[in-house]
């Protein structure tokens, strides 16, 4: 049957509202309303999906009453100094921690509960406008009666008042089925959006691995900003897919790499270290690598492995929630921008770049840091981040000016693209990039959920923007219907789920690339 899933109910009752409005013939008529009634209507039960809501709600009054409460009743006691265990802090720290936990768990039943009260209010009232227009199809199909035959040619005055006023009653008909449609599906896509962010941010539950829950719980808790900062849960250092795959190299470790990567976190003198630790074993970085890491990193406060190791931090307003104006990326003011100056074509592996040293902090540190990791100087990591600009622009066969094609990089193809999008992101977040066109609205429109599921997990999504010439952007965040997206000019802003689709790129950018046209999807 026509229409199976929202989006495509969508798409194919706007071909129907076209396909009536420029019908010519009677029977032509006909079949554009037949289609519009042959689409399903919205599907789903909004008692059901409220009683889970209800359910959502008890859950969220269980956990503050019998975890978050009880948990401030501890942390308001005297406690002693020390916590043995992988991550040895104090017991201070351990219970804050699980205070964040218990109240983020409870937050996240109530906004559970809320996302699917919108669902269920979205596909009530859906149903409830898909009726009517159902109603007006039917008349209107009931107005025009049988098909014309191969010998009624001619149109009379009268047969044409009736074609015109059936073609009235079945764009009413249509336009509320789609208005409808339009209704059901923006509600399905919030809702999937919503629950999968929540379900993202259950992340000490993602380190499957011989820990204790102790360990499981600070690791997943630790942020690269000030642990009594707003910002914290906008920038914990681990995402969904680092803790993912930590756990996995971890339980695969022979016995003697395990001793060896577990001494050099014991050996580490803060969370911090210890998760920078944990997320440069979950970008697949070998033994080696990680002890050298290890060692360079040693001792290092919060504010200095922040500014090496982490090209975006995310900021937050007063109120705890996400500065949506564009703000700077920078080392010690030098912007990690393509050419260093924002002057070379080479955004396409700028952006990339940078999208692999905000899931790899070994590979943020050889750029930041220098061979030894101790540099702290902006123009040698300018001449570091250009160098590798340039390796990654040539691994992609771009262009480059000059006679003998040894000048700055001039652009590269989208066939470059793909390629320097897997190389360089594939190992780091263990996905394959599949590089997918957007020809259309329907088209950006349809791949949201998954742009918005791969951020939540920590994968970058790179995409391409298109107007006058082409910019590669990447997608690295989303909250409230915003992405956050990263302009390898060297800065960070907002844009609107709607500003997506409906080509207000520039946003991102400026008035020379409006349209999003393709899109790289770890699978």
């Amino acid at each position: 049957m026509a229409g199976e899933d929202t989006t495509t109910r969508r798409a194919e009752l706007a071909d129907a509202v076209n396909a009536i409005e420029d019908a010519d013939s009677k029977n032509d008529l006909i079949a554009a309303i037949e289609k519009a009634l042959a689409v399903a209507g919205p599907k789903g039960h909004p008692d059901a999906i409220e009683a889970a809501a209800d359910s959502y709600k008890k859950a969220a009054d269980q956990c503050q009453f019998e975890v978050e409460e009880p948990v401030e009743q501890v942390a308001s006691k005297d406690l002693p100094q020390a916590w043995e265990g992988m991550a040895s802090v104090t017991a201070q720290e351990v219970v804050a921690a699980a205070g964040r936990a218990a109240e983020q768990m409870t937050e996240a039943f109530r906004q559970g509960k809320k996302a699917l009260e919108c669902l269920a209010d979205g596909v009530r009232a859906a149903q409830r406008e898909d009726g009517p227009g159902l109603v007006d199809l039917r008349r209107a199909r009931n107005v025009l009666g049988g098909p014309d035959g191969v010998f009624d040619w001619v149109e009379t005055g009268e047969d044409m008042e009736e074609k015109e006023r059936a073609r009235e009653i079945a764009l009413a008909g249509a336009r509320a089925r789609h208005a409808a449609a339009v209704r059901a599906d923006d509600a399905a896509r919030a809702a999937a959006r919503d629950l999968n962010k929540l379900a993202s941010e259950a992340r000490s539950g993602h380190l499957d691995a011989c820990v204790s829950p102790v360990d499981k719980l600070m690791l997943a808790d630790t942020a690269m900003v000030d642990e009594n900062s707003a910002a914290r849960e906008y920038n914990e250092i681990l995402s969904t897919n680092d803790l993912e795959r930590a756990g996995e190299r971890l339980n695969s470790m022979s016995a003697e790499d395990r001793a060896e990567f577990q001494r050099m976190l014991d050996a580490s003198a803060s969370p911090e270290e210890r998760a920078y630790l944990m997320k440069a074993l979950a970008a697949g970085n070998d033994m080696d690598s990680l002890g050298d890491f290890s060692q360079k990193i040693a001792g290092k406060d919060e504010a200095w492995l922040a500014r090496h190791l982490t090209p975006v931090v995310t900021e937050v307003d007063a109120n705890g929630n996400p500065v949506y104006d564009t703000t700077q990326n920078s080392f010690k003011g030098q912007q990690w921008i393509q050419g260093g100056d924002g002057q070379e074509a080479s955004c396409v592996a700028s952006s990339t770049v940078n999208a692999r040293a905000m899931v790899d902090p070994v590979y943020a540190l050889e750029l930041t840091g220098g061979p030894d990791g101790q540099e702290d100087d902006p123009d040698a990591f300018r001449e570091r981040l250009v160098d590798e600009q340039h390796r990654v622009h040539d691994d992609g066969d771009g262009e480059r000016g000059g006679f003998f094609n040894n000048g700055p990089p001039t652009g590269m193809d989208d066939e470059g693209w793909s390629e320097v999008a897997d190389n360089e992101l594939n190992s780091p977040t263990g996905a394959d990039y599949e590089r997918q066109d957007l020809g259309s609205a329907d088209d950006r429109r349809g791949v949201l959920p998954e742009i918005e599921q791969a951020v939540a997990e920590g994968k970058p999504v790179p995409i391409k923007t298109t107007g006058d010439g082409g910019h590669a952007l990447v997608i690295i965040g989303a909250e409230n219907g915003m992405l956050q997206v990263h302009n390898p000019w060297g800065q960070t802003t907002w844009v609107s789920e709607d500003d997506f689709v409906n080509g207000n790129m520039d946003k991102a950018s400026d008035e020379r690339f409006p349209d999003a046209t393709g899109v790289h999807l770890p699978r």
